[in-house]
Parts: structure tokens; sequence; C-alpha cells
């Protein structure tokens, strides 16, 4: 990527970078929100049993594939630096990566899921939704752990619009197959909420099919070959991605278990209030794509910066990010409070989970201003490299203090389920106050370094 020297270069780069990751995170996500959406038109106990399967399922593969996006800044820094002779090596050995993890996620779910379902106090229908949900999806683990690493490969290479074409494809994918089976059509047996898991899957090995053909033949991705001269696996170059990975894994687990942690702690009132409460999330997580793609396009630009030590500029594109996502954080915020109830309509015909979950999305408004500072803090700290601090942060701001709060208000006060939410608020925002305190602390001590 080219070096750009004032404030309004560098903005329409980070629009040239960011807006096509969000394309991408949106189509990503786009399968998720359909699973919920598609289902919830079947059955609300498919919907309720998706629910829980997902809140078991997002944390699982966002904590590992953030493992594998410990790629991004390595590679980032690597060509910032013009060391594109060991980039291969990386991305190679994030492929021995991915499927080891594929293996073990597999045979977890295989062998764990009746005891997790069981510990949740659930209606049989549905924990056995659930559960057939989860299986279903595990069909597609490998082809989306290996997506995962070409998608931070070619990110990493500053060429986010090429991300953004193949992931646009698996939205309507997504959409075709999840009419087909969870509803049963062409022949096919309506499935239901099962039907939506194995949709996702084939999703997946679709949309891998196409980055490798992408990649083996288009520049400059053959310039670099990744599919040629394989190397062994490596235990020094595993290990190097594994000491940026892990806690950017961890990280993003602390991070969206809690979330899962609220939805399953839900199960505890009625399946209208999981389904209300599903629905305000699975609507919220679409507004979060705008500062997570921000936090993504950061990792780039700033790994890019201090790889070829021009420290001043990372520090401008990491505030550059924040005040962004701070601007559009006001404009979600108003979206959730002006079109709460015609938001809630699109998923549920249910007067009482329309009326839950509009209340639901009052709390979710209030912490759209913490989500826009943290994320893209936290996505600028990756691009440094620096990530292990970030971890033990996000497990004192969201699980000993958030959470905590939350089931306290949740039970002990008339807050009641709503209680959750605010625990949310509150882990949320102090995470965004110590991630802020840490990136200051990192930028003067790099600005002290020579040039």
């Amino acid at each position: 990527m080219h070096k750009t020297k004032t404030l309004t270069d560098k903005s329409f780069h980070m629009i040239k970078i960011v807006v096509p990751i969000l394309v991408t995170q949106v189509a990503l996500y786009l399968m998720t929100f359909f699973d919920i959406l598609m289902t919830s038109k079947y059955s609300i106990y498919h919907l309720a049993g998706v629910s829980i399967g997902s809140s078991i399922w997002v944390p699982i593969y966002t904590g590992l594939t953030g493992i594998l996006i410990g790629i991004t800044p390595i590679v980032a820094q690597l060509m910032g630096a013009k060391k594109k002779e060991d980039v291969r090596t990386f991305v190679q050995q994030g492929f021995y990566i991915a499927i080891v993890l594929a293996f073990l996620v597999f045979a977890a779910i295989i062998l764990l899921i009746d005891p997790i379902l069981q510990l949740i106090p659930l209606e049989d229908s549905v924990r056995i939704v659930a559960k057939k949900y989860l299986y279903m999806m595990s069909i597609g683990l490998i082809p989306l752990f290996l997506f995962s690493v070409l998608r931070s490969f070619i990110d990493a290479l500053g060429r986010t619009r090429v991300s953004m074409f193949i992931t646009l494809l698996s939205a309507p994918i997504n959409i075709v197959l999840n009419y087909i089976f969870i509803f049963g059509k062409f022949g096919f047996p309506a499935l239901g909420g099962a039907g939506a898991g194995l949709a996702s899957a084939l999703t997946y090995w679709l949309v891998l099919i196409i980055a490798i053909m992408i990649v083996y033949r288009n520049k400059p991705f053959t310039e670099i070959a990744i599919f040629k001269n394989w190397s062994k696996p490596s235990f020094a170059k595993i290990g190097t991605l594994s000491k940026i990975g892990i806690p950017i894994g961890l990280s993003l687990f602390a991070e969206t278990t809690i979330f899962s942690a609220v939805t399953i702690l839900m199960s505890a009132y009625s399946t209208a209030v999981i389904s209300a409460h599903q629905i305000a999330m699975n609507f919220t997580s679409l507004l979060y794509m705008i500062p997570l793609s921000i936090a993504m396009g950061a990792t780039i630009l700033v790994g890019h910066e201090v790889g070829a030590k021009r420290y001043k500029d990372a520090k401008t594109y990491s505030w550059l990010g924040v005040a962004t996502a701070v601007m559009f954080s006001f404009i979600s915020s108003s979206i959730l409070l002006i079109f709460r109830e015609p938001i809630a309509s699109i998923y549920t015909d249910d007067e009482y989970v329309i009326t839950l979950t509009v209340q639901f999305f009052f709390f979710a408004a209030l912490f759209q201003l913490s989500d826009a500072v943290q994320a893209p803090v936290q996505g600028a700290l990756r691009g440094y490299r620096d990530v292990t601090v970030t971890f033990i942060m996000a497990i004192i701001s969201y699980w000993i203090i958030g959470l905590p709060t939350g089931y306290i208000l949740a039970n002990f006060t008339s807050f009641e389920r709503f209680g959750y939410w605010i625990g949310l608020i509150v882990g949320l925002s102090l995470g965004a106050i110590t991630l802020v305190s840490r990136l200051i602390f990192l930028q003067k001590k790099l600005s002290k370094k020579p040039i």
C-alpha cells in the first residue's frame, strides 16, 4: 500500500480499505441474520433452538477464527517491511492451524453438545433443534476456517475488495439454500432450524472454492504463490502465529461469549423472552459491523505503517478510525430508537415478542458509543501486534465486571431480564476506557523510538 501524506489522503485511503470490509462483514453476518429471520417464519420453537445453537456456535467460531486473524497483522507488517518472501510460509502454516482447529471443534461438538445443552433449562423441542442446527453447521467447519486464512491473507495485502466480491456471493447462495432446506422446497424435506445450519455449511464450501480459484489465478496473489512450494509445519512460525493469534482469539471469545452467556441466562425466562432478546441482539450485531469493519481496516493500515516504521502515520490512522466509528454510532443509536417497532415487526408477527424486542432495543442503543470506541481501538492495537494486554483487559471488563453486574441487576432488582443488558453496557464501556488508555500508552512509547 502507498504512503499517504495528508489527513484527507488518509481518510480516503481508509475508506478504500474499510468499505469493502464492511460489505464483506455484512455479507458474512447476513448468513446468521437470515438463519434467524427465516427460521422465525417457520416456528417460534425453531427460532429459539437456532438462537441457543447460535449462542454456542458464534463464540466458538469467532474465537477460533480470531486465532487465524493473527495472520493479518503479521502479513501486513511483512508487506510494509517489503518481506514478501516470508508471507507464503506464514499463510501455509495458517492452513495447517485451520485444519487442526476444524477437527478439534468437530470432535467437541460430537462429544460435548448433549451435556452442554442438558445444562441449559430448555424445552425439549428447543433443545433438539439447537442440537441438529449445530450438527449441520459442523459440516462446514473445514471450509469456514480455511476461508478465514485466505481472507486474512487477501485483506492484509490491502485487496479488501476481493474479499468483498467473494463474500457478497455468499448471502444470495445462503438465502436460496435456507429457502430450500428450512421450508422443504424442490423435493427436499422441511428441516426447520437444522435446515438453516445445513444451508450455511454448504455455503461455506462454495465460498471456499471461489476464493481458492481467485487467489490461484489473479495478481497480486499469484506473485506470492501461497499454493506452491509447500513448507512443512514449522513450530517456530506456528508459535509466532499463535503468539499473536491466540490472544486475539481469546479476546474475541471473551467479548462474544458474554453475549452468548446472557442469551443462555435468558433461558430462565420464557421462549418469547429468548426470541425477543435474540432478535434485538441479531439486529444490533448488524449495526456492529460498522465499528468492527473499521477495526479490521485499522489493523491493516496500522500494521503496514508500523512495518514501515512510520509511527506517526500509524497513530493518525488509529484515531481516525475511532472518530469515524463514533460518528456512525450516533446514527446507529438513532435508528434503534426511532425505528424500534418497524424493525421488530420484520422478524415476527407475535405482538408480545415485538413489545419485548422494542424494550431491548432501547438498551441496545445505549451501548453503541462504547462499541464505536472499543472496536477500532482494539483493531489498532492488533496492528501494533499488541494483543496480550488487550485480552487481559477484555476478561476483566466483560467477565469480572460486566456479566456479574448484569446477573445481580437481573436477579436482585426490578430490572429483571433487562439487567443483563445493563451489565453489557457496563462491561463494554469499561472495556472502551481501558483499551483507549492502553493505545495512548503504546503510542507514547513508540513515539520515542528513532525512525
